[in-house]
């Protein structure tokens, strides 16, 4: 009932705005804080941007920085919002009506569309990264904080305006909101966990390895030979992260893609092939996998390279794994690898057929992470190989250290 009181007030403290007009302010105040909260969870889930635009590309077949197009336009968006928002403030304290034009009214809308578009989109193919956000508090939180105190602050005239302007039993719930606000606001570290607030006694400083994923992918075509050897020679690497399939006679080669059309992103290929094994290595090797990294500039970086450099990434080809094994030997550089296969084939002997392969380059068995789950078994009886898990329970369960995890999928605590 004093809420209704507190409504009415409201619409008459405000002049003749009236009903709709004050609908859209509240509208636009939701929508501004909406744009700015996707534009946060935008920013933190960065690292995963290239899963992004992978998965675009999959639907679209042309290569573009998908996410950093969607990144400005909701940087646009948000700051189109918060505009809004403050001429929306301006109007309340000069007690005129809201009247937005039909252009901001349909734009609005638009937004609201795009963004539950990209909720629903993110959820349902991509529902793993909505793990990062609250990880992600842990390190921006004593900041938010800080600008939430700012925020406060500024809108706080207006509160007061507002509370002078209403009757006195309207004033009480104003000053019973502002009052459970500003506690929670100024109170929230006390509910923070966070890294940012830990002794540096109690940190672990030392420089993690770096590893070579799919190579050095910015500075050459991932999953080629030149990708490894920039990684190896210009990054100083310490493993190099791939993926092996096998071929249709039989030959581990690297190639991410594993689904249908898996050479369409990063080869020259005109027919459509599901799968590896349906294509010998030959053929595999007469594919360039080179020249859509220099037509398409996936990173930006291009015009850092040489000439000489854009020319040998513009002839690459499909590695087989024994040429990436000669390399790790070289430069003495571990080797980690997810090992695909389709589904129609699981009585091939891939593991077999994969391992026959290390053991015949005779690299160091300590050089190779094994990640690939299946036949694990087969794998430890034949080599020493380290055994890496993708999950806790199965490392803890064979008595091992080895954990290969996306980072939001462990808490923070058990991560240090």
């Amino acid at each position: 009932m004093r809420a209704r009181l507190l409504w009415h007030e409201l619409l008459q403290a405000w002049g003749p705005a009236g009903v709709c007009s004050t609908c859209w302010c509240v509208m636009v105040t939701v929508m501004a804080l909406i744009s700015v909260c996707w534009l946060y969870i935008w920013l933190v889930i960065f690292n995963d941007r290239d899963d992004f635009n992978t998965l675009l590309f999959s639907l679209l077949h042309k290569h573009m920085n998908y996410f950093m197009v969607a990144m400005i336009i909701f940087a646009l968006f948000a700051s189109y919002c918060l505009l809004l928002l403050l001429f929306a403030l301006v109007q309340v304290v000069l007690r005129e009506n809201l009247d937005l034009h039909w252009i901001h009214k349909a734009l609005i809308c638009v937004g609201v569309v795009l963004i539950v578009a990209m909720i629903v989109v993110m959820t349902l193919k991509q529902p793993e990264e909505w793990h990062i956000v609250p990880l992600s508090l842990q390190y921006t939180a004593p900041f938010l904080q800080f600008g939430a105190v700012g925020a406060l602050t500024l809108l706080s005239w207006l509160v007061f305006r507002t509370f002078n302007q209403v009757q006195e039993k309207s004033k009480f719930l104003i000053a019973a909101s502002f009052l459970i606000l500003s506690a929670f606001i100024y109170l929230s570290p006390l509910l923070i966990h966070s890294p940012c607030l830990i002794d540096i006694k109690e940190l672990n400083l030392t420089k993690p390895d770096l590893w070579g994923h799919r190579g050095a992918p910015m500075l050459a075509p991932e999953n080629t030979m030149m990708s490894f050897e920039r990684s190896a020679t210009e990054c100083n690497v310490k493993v190099f992260e791939t993926d092996v399939q096998l071929s249709k006679d039989r030959i581990p080669f690297l190639m991410h893609d594993h689904e249908g059309e898996f050479l369409k992103r990063t080869t020259n290929v005109t027919q459509k092939i599901s799968y590896g094994n349906e294509v010998d290595m030959s053929t595999l090797k007469s594919l360039n996998a080179g020249k859509w990294f220099i037509e398409n500039d996936p990173f930006q970086t291009v015009h850092l390279l040489t000439k000489s450099q854009r020319e040998t990434a513009d002839s690459q080809t499909i590695p087989e794994l024994k040429d990436l094994l000669d390399l790790a030997k070289q430069h003495n550089i571990s080797i980690i690898f997810d090992l695909y296969r389709p589904e129609n084939c699981s009585k091939t002997n891939d593991t077999e057929d994969t391992v026959k392969e290390i053991l015949d380059s005779g690299i160091n068995h300590e050089l190779i992470y094994w990640l690939p789950p299946q036949n694990r078994e087969y794998v430890m009886k034949t080599s020493n190989f380290i055994q890496v898990y993708n999950n806790t329970k199965e490392m803890s369960a064979q008595n091992r250290a080895h954990l290969n995890v996306k980072y939001s999928d462990l808490p923070a605590d058990e991560i240090r």
